[in-house]
């Protein structure tokens, strides 16, 4: 399977929990992990967009369907009371 098709499939498979709470922990570099919980806000073509509320303060973080790929973010999406881990088939 392509790349673009890859990105594809994890673009639609995301886009049915649009307005669904989410936790994520994204790799920051050299062994830095930012955890976080917010809404996911948006799909889009490249990239999708979570809005977090840190410390009083919202704000929105976007990340690539690649990060997904790679394994650089993990996403779990709560929606009707039970955790939905997202998992990238690799083949």
């Amino acid at each position: 399977m392509s790349g673009k098709k890859k990105v594809s499939k994890v673009q639609e498979a995301l886009s049915q929990f649009v307005g669904s709470d989410v936790k994520l922990k994204a790799n920051s570099g050299r062994r830095k992990f930012i955890e976080r919980s917010g809404v996911l806000e948006g799909t889009y073509a490249n990239l999708f967009v979570v809005r977090v509320a840190d410390q009083s303060v919202e704000r929105k973080m976007s990340f690539s369907y690649v990060d997904l790929l790679t394994g650089n973010v993990v996403l779990i999406v709560n929606r009707d009371g039970k955790d939905y881990r997202l998992v990238v088939n690799q083949n």
